[in-house]
């Protein structure tokens, strides 16, 4: 390992057992002889390394788009059950009906009641 890499190591250690032990970063350098100073130094350097800012460039549009997003009943497109009685009825309906309503339907196309 690198002088760079046991840097890195160290330091990350010491930060992640700060988060772990929920202590301020001056009672931690306090309780472990260090600088308050390195800490923050390192931490700025740690989060510098493994998140990257993101670049935004002068040809990239500075604009909002606007964007509907539609639930998946509203994006559905067409019925969800299409009913054909005889040649002269055709029934289109967005939810499947109940069996029972089929039953009242039929009985009525029949004419029993």
């Amino acid at each position: 390992m690198t002088g760079k890499a046991k840097g890195f190591a160290f330091w990350s250690a010491h930060l992640d057992a700060i988060k772990r032990e929920a202590v301020s970063k001056t009672e931690y350098a306090q309780r472990h002889g260090i600088s308050v100073k390195r800490l923050y130094y390192w931490q700025r350097k740690l989060k510098a390394t493994t998140a990257p800012a993101p670049r935004i460039t002068a040809s990239e549009p500075k604009t909002f788009v606007a964007v509907r997003v539609e639930t998946p009943e509203r994006a559905q497109r067409g019925p969800v059950c299409t009913l054909v009685l005889g040649s002269d009825i055709r029934m289109e309906m967005s939810t499947l009906p109940t069996p029972e309503w089929l039953v009242a339907l039929g009985r009525a196309a029949q004419g029993v009641h």
